[in-house]
């Protein structure tokens, strides 16, 4: 019950925000009916060889691939924005292995009811997982630790949202509930360690803060952000946070260099933080574009 009534007193929290910042929470005019599709294809490649190189060195070769795409559809009062995000790549370097760069599967709906009260209902759905089999590497050996839908990762959740600036920035609180389904692996991702059985599926429900931004800040220089936030309220140490950051620069029609920093906390999974930041130059091919992003 307890925190039910935390959730109950931090969407009045916002409501009460609005009220008292007009200004970030003005109203804001709504775009035409219908569909506003934008998605993206990228293939980044590197590579370095090296022969009777007195300096030293080994020849490296890689590649990463994907798919990104926001799909709106405006209706009177109505919004459904619908995220969508793929990428996997290998690397190789000498007479090594090739092994996993990223790999990553994520897809998000958020159905949002324009309220025109500062602040709007809404319920949304995420599901987050990966293609292949991942590996933990040692000088010797290699062990699995993770494959598709091993773990897989699914959140419900609804609230109320906001959006800021003219829908650069998007902002939604509310309650959330999360599964975490495995298979061969439901360690650490899913076990209960107090307990005596092995759990291949765990289950949490709590409070969940999400914010996006999308900032086209000019014709050939884009940043996106997500922070995602989610306590169970147990503990103030046991709160799960994702913060993914992108910036990408368009150096030609269909060459771009990006810079992609990421942080991730989960204390289910590791006691400490993780980072993962990579930097890259390739080529993008735009296969539907926003008819509103300039606007």
């Amino acid at each position: 019950m307890k925190k039910f009534q935390l959730v109950a007193v931090v969407l009045f929290a916002a409501v009460v925000f609005c009220h008292v910042n007009p200004v970030i929470c003005e109203e804001e005019a709504p775009p035409p009916l219908g569909w506003d599709n934008e998605l993206l294809a990228y293939l980044n490649l590197n590579q370095a060889s090296f022969d009777n190189w007195s300096a030293g060195g080994e020849n490296t070769m890689g590649w990463q691939t994907g798919l990104t795409g926001i799909f709106t559809n405006y209706a009177p009062r109505r919004e459904w924005v619908n995220t969508l995000r793929l990428a996997y790549g290998m690397q190789k370097a000498g007479d090594q292995e090739a092994i996993k760069s990223i790999d990553e599967m994520r897809l998000g709906s958020v159905y949002n009811y324009i309220a025109n009260y500062h602040v709007d209902p809404y319920v949304a759905f995420r599901f987050e997982s990966q293609f292949a089999k991942g590996y933990a590497y040692s000088d010797s050996d290699k062990v699995e630790v993770s494959n598709f839908m091993d773990p897989g990762y699914f959140t419900e959740s609804l609230g109320i949202g906001r959006t800021f600036l003219e829908k650069i920035i998007r902002s939604r609180m509310g309650l959330a509930f999360k599964q975490t389904v495995t298979d061969k692996f439901p360690i650490p991702y899913a076990d209960d360690p107090e307990t005596e059985k092995t759990e291949k599926v765990r289950n949490k429900v709590g409070l969940e803060w999400v914010t996006t931004v999308d900032w086209q800040i000019s014709e050939s220089l884009r940043y996106i952000s997500l922070v995602d936030v989610f306590s169970d309220m147990k503990a103030s140490n046991q709160i799960d946070v994702r913060w993914d950051n992108l910036l990408a620069a368009k150096v030609a029609s269909f060459v771009t260099v990006a810079l992609d920093f990421r942080l991730f906390y989960d204390r289910d999974i590791s006691t400490r933080r993780q980072l993962n930041q990579a930097l890259s130059i390739g080529f993008t091919y735009t296969l539907a574009e926003s008819k509103y992003k300039d606007e």
